[in-house]
């Protein structure tokens, strides 16, 4: 199928590539004057039908093949109509003038002629646009009518105002000498508009379509004058017009089947804007007043008509000033001067257009000030502005005069790097703009210090949309705060959040990820009392990732809270099992971790009960762990739907204690049952009078608050017997057990509780 496409791709060029040569080869024949009136119209009539033919196929392979949406599919079917319409017009006329050689007005084929207006006006009215506002399309429609008025007095003055003060003409003359050009008038103004639109249908195709139509107008309006009054002969200079237009109905159509092609393959075009047309519209008008005028002298229009146009003139250059004006304030950040995100979306998406190509590079960049919101809060909004003012400065200075500065938002700017030798480039630049950015300012008595945090992202054959380099600036940037402020980084895969958010929700529906159980114990008698869930990815390319490579990138997505259910549904699953199948386990706690994004959904009560009864684990069997964050300043939701689980009979614990912020007094309002000691409290302690003192504090804390304490990251039996030391009832660690898969936890808590239950014995 796609050599057959790509061979009629080849047919269709080489086609349209011929007839221009034909209608080249006419026009020099035409030109010389060989031949008879006779021969001239015989050669002039046979060259239309097979061009109308040529366009017409064209028509219809634009509208049977891909890459249109489907309005703009039904506007081409018009269109194609209305070519058909021509192609039976122009081979009518043929037969009646070559062949017949009959002289009726209207001929069978001014009528299909006629035909051509009403087909060819559907299909531009049913041409897709953008959703415009009131005012827009206010715009829109003022815009079109100066082009209909002004169309419409050429037309008065050489073909309708004429036909009022004729005599003797036949009613069927009148009326398609009238209609003619009022068709015309009328697909003049639906092509105004549809040009005014400036959206991505005001390509070559309709340009192309545009132009055909207005070299047919000029040639319509001379044939209905002529025609009504002494007879029109072919191969006349009209020919030349409907022949050009012809043409331009081929290219308009064959340049239309490229970029339904292209949109197919998803290669963007160049985005062109029409504004010009009205003020061309009002030239062509006061042009043709300037020739009545001269005919019948310059009093007492002559005076009147210069004024009309210096007064016109004066009113467009000052709508120009205006537009300019207004396109400032649109489009500039009135703090810096620089492009604001407007105008910054705008450029992107002209990058968006431009083809990747081997020697030529672009680049985006994000730049955040470090500490501004310090500096600001510290010294005040004006010290803020200041530095604002200089980082617009400072980009300007360093920016080539291709480049594009803009603000995005408070102290956060873009970079536009077009045309770029190579990647070394834009790495340079930014080095520059991290050292200017880093210079003081100076306010008033103070000397205010900021630097700069930036990411950068060389667009290439996988990211040529602009929106989505700004993305990866961001992320980079996100990337350039984390390793210390003040420097670049360049986007790599790794900090492609979209893409591996996409690919961890993806492992999560596959079965990818894997739960572990690693048990916690008594330290007064080494019995099992509880395990926790924890989560792993088995990464087909990476291999078995830890929770810190990928549990970070899960909230700040989104995708935890999916993922945290997946995890409490396997876990409550393979404890419910446990109970089932491993005598002893019926008293043993299943600890499993909740983020703070999951204590945020309102559903989260529902949800838990609902994994519990579907997995038949019991609620008082399960102890949900929070981090010190959920705890920290909890709103009244928070608080409630903790309350809620506790009186469901989950109890709460608190997970790596001690390395957060918690206030105590939040601590002791909430329904906390388990602290559980974060290793760093841990580690150490056998060896370190000063850690081991630190670590008996805390574990005094959670006593005090009647909590049992966990520790966490027991490693040797010394820690483990200093802690029981310390009065920490239970811990959990390597020392104990490493994390195992549900079927090898089972086995141990088999062969422990065995060993506990023949001990008893």
């Amino acid at each position: 199928m796609k050599n057959w496409r790509e061979l009629g791709d080849r047919a269709a060029d080489a086609a349209v590539a011929g007839s221009g040569l034909l209608l080249a080869a006419f026009l020099v024949w035409y030109a010389g004057g060989w031949g008879g009136e006779t021969l001239r119209a015989y050669v002039t009539d046979g060259i239309y039908p097979p061009i109308a033919l040529l366009f017409t196929v064209l028509g219809v392979r634009v509208v049977r093949r891909g890459g249109l949406e489907p309005r703009a599919r039904r506007a081409w079917g018009f269109i194609t109509a209305a070519f058909f319409c021509q192609l039976v017009a122009h081979t009518s006329w043929f037969v009646e003038d070559a062949v017949l050689h009959t002289d009726a007005y209207p001929s069978f084929a001014d009528y299909w002629f006629l035909a051509f207006v009403p087909f060819l006006l559907i299909g531009l009215v049913l041409l897709p646009g953008v959703h415009r506002s009131r005012r827009d399309k206010i715009k829109l429609a003022l815009d079109a009518l100066i082009v209909g008025a002004s169309s419409f007095m050429v037309l008065w003055y050489l073909v309708l105002g004429p036909l009022v003060v004729t005599e003797g003409a036949s009613p069927a003359g009148l009326f398609y000498s009238a209609a003619l050009p009022v068709g015309d008038l009328v697909l003049v103004v639906a092509l105004a508009a549809v040009l005014l639109r400036r959206t991505e249908i005001t390509q070559a195709p309709i340009r192309l379509l545009a132009g055909g139509v207005a070299v047919y107008v000029v040639a319509d309006v001379y044939y209905s004058y002529v025609q009504l009054h002494a007879g029109f002969v072919g191969g006349s200079w009209p020919d030349l017009f409907w022949l050009s237009g012809c043409y331009l109905f081929t290219l308009s159509a064959h340049r239309q089947c490229r970029r339904s092609r292209a949109a197919r393959d998803g290669v963007p075009e160049r985005r062109a804007t029409i504004n010009w047309l009205p003020y061309g519209a009002i030239g062509l008008a006061y042009g043709l007043l300037g020739v009545l005028a001269r005919e019948q002298g310059m009093y007492p229009f002559g005076g009147m008509i210069v004024g009309a146009v210096l007064l016109t003139a004066l009113v467009v250059a000052r709508q120009m000033y205006a537009l300019r004006e207004n396109r400032q304030l649109a489009f500039t950040d009135a703090l810096t001067g620089l492009a604001n995100r407007t105008l910054v979306s705008e450029r992107l998406a002209e990058l968006s257009t431009q083809p990747v190509q081997d020697g030529r590079h672009a680049a985006v960049m994000v730049i955040d000030l470090d500490h501004f919101r310090a500096l600001n809060d510290r010294y005040g909004q004006d010290a803020g502005d200041a530095v604002l003012a200089a980082v617009a400065g400072a980009l300007r200075s360093e920016l080539r005069a291709g480049d594009t500065a803009g603000r995005l938002g408070d102290d956060e700017f873009a970079v536009i790097l077009p045309n770029l030798p190579d990647r070394a480039a834009a790495a340079r630049i930014a080095e520059r703009l991290v050292e200017a950015l880093n210079t003081p300012v100076i306010h008033g008595e103070f000397l205010l210090t900021t630097g700069a945090s930036i990411g950068v992202a060389v667009r290439d054959e996988l990211t040529g949309e602009g929106e989505l380099l700004l993305q990866h600036a961001d992320a980079a940037m996100g990337a350039a705060k984390r390793a210390g402020r003040n420097r670049y980084e360049f986007f790599t895969s790794e900090l492609d959040t979209r893409g591996r958010d996409a690919e961890l929700r993806q492992a999560i529906d596959d079965g990818d990820l894997v739960v572990l159980f690693q048990p916690a114990v008594d330290l007064s008698n080494g019995s099992v009392v509880a395990v926790e869930a924890l989560v792993r990815w088995r990464h087909p390319e990476r291999g078995l990732l830890m929770p810190a490579e990928f549990i970070e990138l899960a909230e700040e997505t989104g995708a935890i809270v999916p993922l945290g259910e997946w995890v409490l549904r396997e876990a409550c699953r393979e404890a419910a099992r446990w109970r089932d199948t491993v005598p002893g386990t019926e008293h043993m706690r299943l600890s499993v971790n909740v983020s703070p994004a999951q204590v945020q959904q309102p559903a989260l009560v529902d949800t838990i009960r609902t994994i519990l009864t579907e997995t038949g684990f019991p609620a008082n069997r399960l102890v949900l762990e929070l981090t010190e964050g959920v705890i920290l300043e909890p709103d009244s939701h928070v608080v409630a739907r903790l309350e809620s689980l506790r009186r469901l009979g989950v109890s709460i614990a608190v997970d790596d204690f001690g390395t957060g912020y918690s206030a105590l007094s939040y601590l002791r309002r909430l329904p906390v049952d388990i602290l559980k000691i974060d290793r760093s409290f841990v580690t150490g302690i056998a060896d370190d009078p000063q850690a081991r003192t630190v670590a008996e504090a805390v574990v005094r804390l959670g006593m005090a608050f009647r909590m049992s304490v966990v520790a966490e990251g027991i490693e040797t039996a010394d820690q483990a017997r200093i802690l029981a030391a310390m009065g920490c009832g239970f811990g959990q660690g390597f020392h104990f057990c490493k994390p195992l898969h549900g079927r090898t936890a089972a086995q141990v808590l088999r062969r422990t509780y065995r060993d506990v239950g023949a001990t008893e014995e």
